[in-house]
């Protein structure tokens, strides 16, 4: 394993992950930018689809300035605006490779041209897209699935590529409600139309499901709500270890402040619920957490703090 490679360890499993290909780094990368890990038998690969620079106050728009102006001077952040992580999880269980959410792809109107780079790092890392035989979708948020919709890719996918998403993420998508968001402008407008373009675009592939689904041996998927009526965390298991792929359920913030309101939940308060039940249970359980905006490779487990929470990054290996 090079040096620029890196993974955690876990119990037992310390031996290089044959989903890592040795890749090179792009000209504007210091490291390849992704990480991986082993779940038991379960091959996992977190990759950076790369920044949102967003308002800060989109981390809690249900709080006074003056309370998140707080939190992000102990953080040592920027009080104006913050690069948000955009990370996606490629998976191999039980001979499929299993992407989980899609990054940005590509929106000149909303000039984020920081983000959207999941195909290069994929093929940078030695991945073919030919070989995906599944995609999961935690929701259909454009951050999670603009990178299907990039010019050229679906007709490197697989025909016969499965895509699961919760039954009640595609109904809300129908017609969407925005009226409990708190997004900069011009975002609402392009989560409509994206999501609408990847239905067209992908609907003969979709693999709906209620509450769970296993899409893999070890690898489920399961519908929480909140954050979008269909919104879903994925749970890895295998060989006594687990990680839990949160997508949007839990931010940075949410730790020690869960009760903070994202700009981007649909459904706030049930968001919030979801976030302190998630985070009761992870705490509880000490697997492994991933989530699609907590800073890169965001791999960490939760610990209890007093009547809130703190996230424990863990130490790389590399």
């Amino acid at each position: 394993m090079s040096q620029a490679e890196a993974r955690p360890r876990t119990t037992g499993q310390q031996e290089t992950s044959s989903i890592q290909q040795p890749g090179r780094p792009q000209p504007d990368e210091l490291v390849p930018s992704r990480y991986a890990v082993r779940i038991g038998d379960i091959e996992v690969l977190i990759i950076s689809d790369g920044v949102l620079p967003l308002p800060t106050a989109m981390l809690g728009h249900n709080v006074d300035a003056a309370d998140r102006a707080v939190w992000l001077d102990d953080m040592f952040l920027p009080q104006d605006a913050l690069d948000w992580a955009l990370n996606v999880v490629l998976v191999r269980s039980g001979g499929q490779t299993i992407l989980i959410d899609a990054g940005l792809g590509l929106d000149p109107d909303l000039n984020l041209p920081r983000a959207g780079q999941l195909v290069r790092r994929l093929e940078a890392a030695g991945i073919d897209l030919g070989s995906v035989t599944d995609v999961v979708l935690t929701h259909l948020h454009m951050d999670h699935i603009g990178g299907l919709l990039v010019d050229g890719v679906k007709d490197r996918l697989r025909p016969d590529l499965r895509i699961h998403v919760a039954a009640a993420e595609a109904k809300f998508w129908e017609a969407p409600d925005f009226s409990h968001v708190s997004m900069p402008p011009g975002f609402p407008d392009a989560l409509r139309a994206t999501a609408k373009r990847f239905l067209s675009e992908y609907g003969s592939h979709l693999r709906l499901f209620d509450e769970r689904s296993e899409v893999a041996p070890g690898v489920v998927a399961q519908r929480t709500g909140g954050h979008t009526p269909g919104h879903s965390v994925v749970r890895l298991a295998s060989g006594g270890d687990k990680l839990t792929f949160a997508g949007d359920a839990i931010f940075a913030v949410g730790f020690e402040h869960p009760d903070w309101y994202n700009g981007f939940e649909h459904y706030p308060e049930e968001a919030a619920r979801v976030r302190l039940d998630l985070l009761r249970e992870l705490a509880a359980t000490g697997e492994q957490l991933v989530a699609t905006h907590l800073p890169f490779p965001s791999v960490g487990r939760v610990a209890v703090d007093g009547e809130v929470f703190r996230w424990v990054p863990v130490f790389w290996d590399y």
